[in-house]
């Protein structure tokens, strides 16, 4: 059973990534302040649900929500600032964009840097312990299929409809045999040696 609050702060938000383990494409975040009276029984980790449990969460969460943001950080940035950073980058973007402003943030994983001098806790698993938190890894998972998509639609060869630019071995076939395209991460190891 998920948990709603963390903290005794009634403007709690909750933030997530996905796209984390990605080849392609951006990493991106939600961010996400949900009411005291938040329920939605099927609400969980989003990578232990199915993409058609998610796709029907989605309009659920983004209409009970208090507010909520997402944000993508691209390839390049990654790139630039190495994936960790950038997933930190994204929620904090998707913080920023919040209204209210938060008084404590959770986030899952075991690191965050710190943002506008909001408290905040990091929380191993938080996507399977606390509600805001499971909230926004679907927001986050749904919003970054959907610009996968668009982005397969442009480079079909990878199937980044199917794989979302993950590092399955259809995709790696595709690299071999195509090289790579302006969405990849080239700081990633893009081929198994």
């Amino acid at each position: 059973m998920l948990s709603l609050r963390f903290s005794k702060l009634g403007l709690e938000c909750g933030t997530d990534e996905a796209g984390r383990g990605c080849l392609a494409g951006p990493v991106t975040a939600a961010a996400i302040i949900l009411p005291d009276d938040f329920e939605l029984p099927l609400l969980n980790d989003s990578k232990l649900l199915s993409e058609k449990i998610r796709e029907n969460l989605k309009p659920m969460i983004m209409e009970k929500a208090i507010s909520f943001a997402v944000s993508h950080v691209n390839h390049d940035k990654i790139d630039e600032i190495n994936i960790l950073n950038a997933s930190i980058l994204a929620m904090q973007k998707s913080i920023v964009k919040l209204n209210p402003t938060p008084e404590f943030i959770i986030v899952d994983g075991n690191k965050f840097k710190p943002l506008n001098n909001i408290p905040y806790s990091t929380i191993i698993k938080g996507d399977s312990k606390y509600m805001s938190i499971a909230a926004a890894s679907v927001l986050a998972k749904t919003f970054r299929d959907e610009y996968m998509n668009l982005l397969h639609d442009e480079f079909p060869m990878y199937n980044w409809k199917q794989n979302k630019g993950y590092p399955t071995k259809e995709h790696r076939e595709a690299i071999r045999k195509y090289g790579v395209c302006k969405y990849h991460r080239l700081t990633f190891r893009l081929l198994p040696d």
